[in-house]
């Protein structure tokens, strides 16, 4: 006999999920709903906006200059002193403070092409290496694989507090600092080290999923290891190998330790991260700006999920082989 369900239990049931769903969802909702407000009205009540608009995201492509609604202490007090002067005495103080303004715009497109190429160059090459690396483990049988399959996880058992100051001067000795494109250089290998541990795990364990009746088949009709590997797996693990690639990609977008070490005295090579946590300490510390930012930052991984989410299934082995 089927027990019925308590409405009680029910209805907690229900209201703790919905409780979470909002306690997950709201500062994303009202980080978006700040992104297109007008500075003025940045802490207005209600998650919808009284006046829409998109200036905070022209200022950040670049689509509209970029200027400080409130005036600094000092602009104002120089205001003051000039205001009774004549208009063409005043022309050239209010250019000097305009053309400062705009010199002081936050190059947002450039840390997003920044943040871009490491994350995304990193990732790729993270992938490649690990289907090959995986696939040894998973298929080659050779003196000591257990052992360093169970290895390559160790690296996270350190965080990066404390491999930061080693990686640091490892890399100076060996002359990868001293220039911003040294110093992406320094990030790509750190990104790289960071995300082929466990990218060789997750790939190793699916490609023991995939029956090796089906390479046999392959090998027995002339396919050798490589042709295996690109023709056989590859196709057949892309739902693990697309999760791999998000997770490496998410890995090095999201990074700020490694970033802020290595490239901190060059602004020009700043990440996303890094110029971020900048914009919170400048005369851009305007909070619809931030918000847009923060918004546009999410986009790429947004894309990434949408534009990968058929892959993101399982069971493409299903079937292949009838053993």
């Amino acid at each position: 006999m089927v027990k019925r369900k308590s409405p009680i239990k029910t209805f907690l049931f229900y209201f703790a999920i919905f409780s979470l769903v909002i306690f997950v969802v709201y500062p994303f909702a009202w980080m978006l709903s700040v992104s297109f407000r007008y500075d003025s009205d940045a802490f207005d009540s209600g998650i919808i906006p009284k006046r829409p608009t998109v200036n905070a995201y022209m200022e950040l492509l670049g689509l509209k200059e970029s200027i400080r609604d409130e005036l600094s202490n000092e602009e104002k007090q120089l205001l003051d002193l000039i205001k009774d002067l004549p208009e063409e005495q005043q022309k050239p103080v209010l250019e000097r403070i305009y053309s400062q303004r705009k010199k002081e715009a936050f190059p947002f497109l450039r840390f997003f092409l920044n943040s871009l190429l490491i994350a995304g160059l990193s990732s790729l090459v993270s992938v490649i290496i690990s289907v090959f690396g995986a696939y040894a483990f998973s298929r080659i049988d050779f003196p000591g694989r257990g052992g360093v399959q169970k290895s390559v996880l160790l690296v996270y058992l350190f965080g990066g507090t404390i491999l930061a100051v080693p990686l640091y001067q490892i890399f100076v000795k060996i002359g990868m600092t001293g220039s911003g494109s040294k110093g992406l250089i320094s990030l790509f290998v750190i990104y790289l080290v960071q995300t082929l541990p466990v990218s060789l795990y997750m790939l190793g364990n699916y490609f023991r999923t995939i029956p090796e009746t089906i390479e046999e088949a392959a090998i027995i009709d002339g396919s050798s290891r490589l042709g295996v590997i690109t023709k056989i797996i590859i196709p057949l693990s892309l739902p693990a190998i697309i999760t791999v690639f998000i997770y490496a990609f998410m890995i090095g977008w999201n990074e700020y330790l490694f970033a802020s070490i290595f490239i901190r005295p060059y602004p020009q090579f700043y990440t996303l991260p890094v110029g971020l946590n900048e914009i919170f300490y400048s005369d851009h510390a305007i909070w619809t700006k931030m918000m847009a930012a923060s918004v546009m930052t999410s986009i790429p991984v947004i894309i990434l999920f949408m534009t990968m989410e058929k892959y993101l299934v399982g069971g493409l082995t299903a079937g292949g082989v009838k053993e």
